[in-house]
């Protein structure tokens, strides 16, 4: 996982700051925008938000963008209100009491079958949070998920933060049926020389369609050569900053190879690399536009200190992964599948996402002031 960071389809921090601010900002994010000539999803998203965070905009309008970098002129994105919910739409808890209602008339066998063992991380909010509603944005779209795709069995959820342990034990020896979130390459992509890492994500797990889907943004100060990079060689020479257990699959296929042609610093913490950014340890810190957004608010940080360079972006992909040699894996992670494409074609899927990150938004408003 963390090999897996994720986060938000509502607003962050300093964009519900923004929006209470004026009722201008408010009536330009609860629209539909056509994009402009020249238009980024950074600049969209200070337009109507006030902050850079554009995960929220990404989310609502998936299906319409392929490439973050590249926005054509006359697309129309929904800009998320205020609550998540979309332009002229249902709001988020209307469609997630729709679907409970529903879900609540299903009648469930009372054949016994083995209990389903989830599990994930905690303090990884929004997504893995033992604190928010559910457990977290992830945990609730695995639950849900599971219920969804016509499970009738009992099921737990633990939270293990060493998330290596969950590849390297929990699941390869049983403890745990379904782990919650992983980044999984492109096993079918053998263009580039995979890592160990790779190696065995695609040799010893299966995976889930997609959960979610992220964007990894690659951050600077301003006066950085690398802050417009037009594309990832130019990236090559350059001290590159993720945190440990983060995937890494992603700069290897672009050909940036820790020890050949970067050199890639791994500490525990967002911040940590963000640190070694503004000091010059490294040149360039790479890691989801969320969770960037939450640790420049949480150091005090604002577009002079670092900025994301608008031409090289990677998307990824999180899923649940059960190890192969589980017996019931298979037949889990088809449930879950089940589930996942029902709530997206519900609006459940989103209802969920943008619930949580309102949640978690008003407690970091509330621990701001």
């Amino acid at each position: 996982m963390f090999n897996e960071k994720i986060k938000k389809v509502a607003l962050s921090a300093t964009a519900i700051t923004a929006m209470s601010a004026g009722a201008a900002a408010a009536q330009e994010a609860c629209t539909n925008y056509t994009v402009q000539d020249g238009d980024t999803m950074a600049t969209i998203a200070i337009a109507a938000y006030g902050t850079s965070n554009y995960q929220p905009i990404f989310n609502a309008n998936r299906n319409e963008i392929t490439n973050p970098n590249a926005l054509e002129p006359g697309l129309v994105l929904a800009l998320p209100c205020e609550d998540g919910s979309l332009p002229n739409g249902q709001s988020a808890q209307e469609i997630i009491a729709a679907e409970e209602q529903r879900a609540a008339s299903v009648k469930r066998s009372s054949v016994y079958q083995p209990p389903i063992k989830l599990v994930t991380g905690n303090g990884w909010a929004p997504f893995a949070d033992e604190s928010l509603n559910g457990g977290g944005a992830i945990t609730r779209l695995g639950t849900t998920a599971l219920q969804r795709g016509g499970n009738a069995r009992d099921y737990s959820v633990s939270f293990v933060d060493d998330w290596n342990s969950h590849l390297e034990t929990l699941l390869p020896l049983g403890a745990f049926d379904v782990s919650m979130a992983w980044n999984m390459p492109d096993c079918t992509n053998r263009t580039y020389e995979w890592s160990w890492e790779t190696e065995v994500r695609c040799t010893q797990f299966d995976s889930s369609v997609p959960v979610y889907d992220i964007v990894v943004g690659f951050y600077t100060i301003p006066e950085s050569q690398y802050a417009n990079a037009t594309t990832f060689e130019e990236l090559k020479d350059a001290t590159i900053c993720r945190m440990d257990g983060w995937f890494i699959h992603d700069l290897e296929q672009e050909g940036l190879h820790n020890g050949e042609t970067i050199t890639l610093m791994q500490p525990i913490t967002a911040r940590e690399c963000l640190d070694a950014v503004l000091t010059g340890t490294a040149d360039v810190a790479t890691f989801e536009v969320q969770l960037f957004s939450d640790t420049m608010v949480e150091m005090g940080l604002n577009q002079n200190d670092l900025v994301e360079n608008p031409y090289v972006t990677s998307l990824s992909s999180l899923r649940f992964i059960s190890h192969r040699s589980n017996p019931f894996g298979k037949q889990y992670l088809a449930m879950l599948n089940k589930g996942l494409n029902e709530m997206r074609e519900t609006g459940e899927w989103y209802a969920i996402v943008s619930d949580t990150l309102r949640e978690h938004n008003e407690k970091l408003m509330a621990a701001s002031n």
